[in-house]
């Protein structure tokens, strides 16, 4: 039997970056995947693809609405869904083979099949057919991700009634396409399909949309995807979906508890998802899983077995690919004996709809529901040159600072590029900075960014320059 000093199961990004750093770190490595290839939920069937197609998607509605505008014209435009779909698998392909070529690199033993405990240093890997092999390890990360939720009375048959892995690989664009949920998933892919043509339609059990994020941001989103078509069906709860054909049927109750229905070619679910240990045995190492099917840890990320770690959506916190990351280095300087630190009040949440939406640090509703005396300064994006000159004019800038320190608490952004625009104020807030150090950086103009200096401005002594 193989002995390593680490052996991780699972690998997505927390896994995979895991695997990198602790080979970086002179361990002995090897990694697990169920799968043919690597990469994890974020890679083949989430984050990857979906970006690919979010881009397609913006660059057909921009010309279809825009190009006219900047003087380009064209003809005969059309979406060749196929090759979009095709385009798509391309990225992926090449960003899998990537992480291939990372393992190879750092010398990264890849065992393809399922993992499951023998015992708590022993794992069985399941392969094709009756192959099986064990291999023996002194450290043990779990990384083995999250799926979809499935609601009891809609259970997904991956045709017409789908989850976010079906949403990417559709034969062609919905006529009507129902979305139950109206969280980060459900309102990307939305608009990927809003933008190519389908009628969609938004159904929420609560009365706002990406609740976890500020709320003035999910207003100003919300006003932006109806500009798409979107159409919004807040505090509706969802009591049936039921298929005949072609036709799909979602019945709910609304605020006044009155039964409405709606009817599309295609109903995307998507509550959410829910941590992925079937299948690991969890109990043959002395574990098990939680009410809620999380892995519990201690904050070094250490199970009841302190040489057993869990990581990414496996356990506690925000389901993100970049948390995930942030995690699995850590784990693996800890193993080293290193001191690492993972701030989770600092990992940006980030929607990829366009505008996008960004967040990181308290939300308003946040510090008004912990008392926090706070200051916000606000910018809009259609007070900015850059953002005239590309016609993205949508959105604002919003910045939550401390009432008597000035410290910056919180940053919200729905602009073109917030998702890169947020880096800076995870920087500044890293370095507990103020809203002031902020507003007297020099951001080179013209550009996006200009809107995060001007939103600093109005959160100091609300001097914003250009409005």
């Amino acid at each position: 039997m193989t002995k390593y000093d680490v052996a991780i199961i699972g690998s997505g990004p927390g896994g995979y970056v895991a695997a990198i750093r602790c080979a970086q770190l002179g361990m002995k490595t090897a990694i697990i995947e169920k799968y043919p290839t690597l990469g994890g939920t974020c890679l083949n069937v989430g984050c990857i693809p979906s970006k690919a197609l979010l881009d397609s998607s913006e660059h057909y509605h921009n010309a279809h609405n825009n190009f006219e505008e900047h003087g380009i014209n064209l003809k005969d435009l059309k979406v060749d869904f196929k090759q979009m779909i095709n385009r798509k698998q391309k990225v992926v392909d090449q960003t899998c083979d990537g992480v291939k070529y990372l393992m190879d690199k750092n010398k990264i033993e890849i065992y393809h099949g399922v993992g499951s405990f023998e015992d708590e240093h022993t794992i069985i890997i399941k392969g094709e057919g009756d192959k099986n092999e064990k291999i023996e390890a002194q450290n043990i990360i779990i990384a083995t991700g999250s799926k979809p939720t499935e609601l009891p009375f809609a259970k997904f048959d991956k045709e017409r009634i789908i989850s976010s892995t079906e949403a990417l690989t559709l034969k062609e664009v919905p006529k009507q396409l129902i979305v139950i949920g109206g969280g980060v998933i459900g309102l990307e892919l939305g608009s990927v399909y809003a933008r190519l043509g389908a009628e969609v339609t938004v159904v929420e059990y609560l009365d706002k949309v990406i609740p976890t994020f500020d709320g003035a941001m999910g207003k100003e989103l919300m006003k932006s995807l109806k500009k798409l078509g979107v159409k919004f069906n807040l505090s509706h709860k969802v009591t049936d979906v039921s298929r005949d054909g072609d036709k799909v049927t979602v019945k709910a109750k609304d605020k006044k508890d009155k039964e409405v229905s709606f009817e599309g070619d295609y109903c995307l679910v998507s509550v959410g998802r829910r941590p992925y240990t079937e299948g690991l045995n969890l109990d043959k190492a002395g574990l098990k899983a939680n009410d809620k099917g999380q892995v519990e840890v201690n904050d070094h990320l250490q199970t009841e077995k302190s040489h057993i770690y869990a990581i990414g959506d496996v356990v506690r916190g925000a389901m993100l690919a970049h948390k995930a990351e942030e995690e699995g280095v850590m784990v693996a300087e800890l193993i080293a004996g290193q001191k690492p630190h993972v701030d989770y009040n600092l990992i940006p949440g980030v929607v990829y709809t366009w505008p996008e939406v960004a967040g990181v640090g308290k939300t308003e509703e946040q510090l008004k529901e912990e008392k926090v005396p706070y200051k916000s300064g606000q910018f809009p994006m259609r007070a900015l040159g850059r953002s005239r000159a590309s016609m993205d004019t949508e959105g604002l800038v919003k910045i939550l600072s401390h009432q008597e320190t000035d410290e910056v608490l919180g940053v919200h952004i729905i602009a073109a590029r917030a998702a890169d625009l947020i880096a800076e104020a995870v920087v500044a807030m890293e370095f507990r900075a103020s809203a002031e150090d902020i507003a007297r950086i020099s951001h080179a103009h013209p550009t996006y960014s200009e809107a995060v200096k001007e939103a600093a401005l109005a959160a100091t002594d609300n001097r914003s320059l250009h409005v």
